[in-house]
C-alpha cells in the first residue's frame, strides 16, 4: 500500500446574489451540461480510492456528486487532486492509494465522456494540471516516491494530439501547484523542509530558465492587477518582478509553526485571500492581504473557519471555500461575499480541496 500525503492545497453586487440563489432551488445540470457552473475536486477517502469531481450551477443549491460517473458510468478510483480545462478538454489528475494505478483522465469538457488515460510508468504521483496550449499541458508529479519523501519528482509534458507524455522534466521536492503565464511555466513545491525552490520553466522549449529561493514551499499564486507575480512560502507572501525576480515578502504573524495557503486573488487581482494553517493544515483562519499593503492585518481573521480548500469565482467575485467534515461523508462548498459574510453552501463530494469555474 502507498501511503500518500494528501494535504496539500472582488466586487459584486451581492444583494442580487443572494436573491437569484435564495429563490432559486433547482435540480443539479442534467448529463452533459458542464458548460457553465463550477466544480469542486475532491480526493474521497484514501483508501477507498473514492474522490470525484461535483458539478453545480451557480444558481443551483444542489450538486452532481461525481460528473464523471454520471458520464461514464463509473468513478475515477482515486483521490482528484487536480482538474482544468481549455478549448473543449478537460484533464483529471487522479491518486490512487496502490502504486502503479496513479492517472491523468482526458475528458470532453463539456460532456465528460473519457477521451484516454495516461498511467504509470509516464504519470506516478499526479498533482496539479495547467494548460500551455490546446495542444499541450503540464501534470505535476511527485514521482515514484512520493510519501512525504520528495527526492523524485517531475512536471510530465502531455502532448494532447496525441494524449501522450513526450517529456518528464526533472523536478525534485514534490513538485505542485502550477502557473502559465506570458510563455513561462511557474512550478511550486510541497517539501517544506528542502523544497523552497519557485522553478521557472519556458514553454516553448521546455528548459528550466530560472530557479528563485523562498523562505518555505512555494505556490504561485497568480498576476496581479500591477502585472507582479505572487507566491506563498511559508509564513510569507511574496511580489517578485517578473523581469529581475526580485522580490518583496510580507509575513503572516511570527509563530513559525504556522504557514500560508490556499491563496487566491480578489476578482479585480487587488486583494489576496489566503488560509493560516498549523497542524497540517487541520487548524486555521482565513485572512486578506491588499496588493500594495505594507503589512498583513492579523487582528482579526477574515473568516474564523478552517478551510481546505479556497478560491474566487472570476465571473461573479464570490468566494468560495471547502469545509470537510472527515473523509467518510459528505464535503460542503460554502459562499461568501468579498466582506466575509457567508451566503449558502451545498454538499458535494468527501474531503472537498479546489475549485474550477467556467
Amino acid at each position: 500500500m502507498n501511503m500518500k500525503k494528501q494535504l496539500t492545497q472582488g466586487v459584486l453586487a451581492a444583494s442580487l446574489s443572494f436573491l437569484v440563489w435564495s429563490c432559486n432551488q433547482s435540480d443539479p445540470a442534467p448529463k452533459g451540461d458542464y458548460v457553465d457552473g463550477v466544480f469542486v475536486t475532491t480526493i474521497g477517502n484514501f483508501r477507498d480510492n473514492n474522490g470525484s469531481l461535483s458539478f453545480f450551477k451557480r444558481e443551483n443549491r444542489t450538486a452532481d456528486i461525481d460528473v464523471y460517473a454520471t458520464a461514464n458510468g463509473s468513478g475515477l478510483q482515486g483521490g482528484i487532486q487536480g482538474y482544468a480545462y481549455l478549448e473543449g478538454k478537460g484533464i483529471l489528475t487522479v491518486d490512487n492509494s496502490s502504486a502503479g494505478l496513479d492517472k491523468v483522465e482526458i475528458v470532453d469538457a463539456n460532456t465528460f465522456e473519457k477521451i484516454a488515460s495516461i498511467g504509470a510508468p509516464d504519470i506516478e504521483n499526479p498533482r496539479k494540471v495547467a494548460f500551455a496550449t490546446a495542444s499541450k499541458a503540464y501534470v505535476s508529479c511527485w514521482g515514484t516516491n512520493g510519501d512525504y519523501m520528495y527526492s523524485t519528482g517531475y512536471i510530465a509534458v502531455i502532448d494532447l494530439s496525441t494524449n501522450k507524455v513526450v517529456k518528464k522534466i526533472n523536478i525534485a521536492k514534490g513538485p505542485e501547484k502550477l502557473l502559465v503565464h506570458a510563455g513561462k511555466l511557474y512550478v511550486g513545491t510541497t517539501d517544506y523542509t528542502n523544497g523552497k525552490t519557485l522553478t521557472v520553466i519556458d514553454t516553448n522549449t521546455d528548459e528550466i530558465v530560472k530557479t528563485v529561493e523562498f523562505d518555505g514551499a512555494p505556490s504561485p499564486i497568480g498576476i496581479d492587477a500591477n502585472g507582479r507575480l505572487w507566491v506563498g512560502a511559508g509564513r510569507g507572501i511574496s511580489k517578485v518582478s517578473l523581469d529581475s525576480y526580485a522580490k518583496g515578502t510580507l509575513y503572516a504573524g511570527t509563530d513559525a509553526s504556522k504557514i500560508v495557503g490556499n491563496l487566491t486573488f480578489s476578482l479585480d487581482k487587488k486583494t489576496i485571500f489566503f488560509m493560516l494553517t498549523s497542524d497540517f493544515g487541520t487548524k486555521g483562519q482565513a485572512y486578506k492581504v491588499g496588493i500594495d499593503d505594507s503589512v498583513i492585518d492579523m487582528s482579526k481573521p477574515f473568516i474564523n473557519r478552517n478551510f481546505t480548500g479556497l478560491n474566487v469565482d472570476p465571473k461573479q467575485g464570490l468566494i468560495y471555500a471547502a469545509v470537510d467534515p472527515n473523509p467518510v461523508q459528505s464535503g460542503y462548498a460554502v459562499r461568501y461575499r468579498t466582506d466575509g459574510s457567508v451566503i449558502d453552501s451545498i454538499k458535494v463530494g468527501a474531503s472537498p480541496i479546489g475549485f474550477v469555474f467556467r
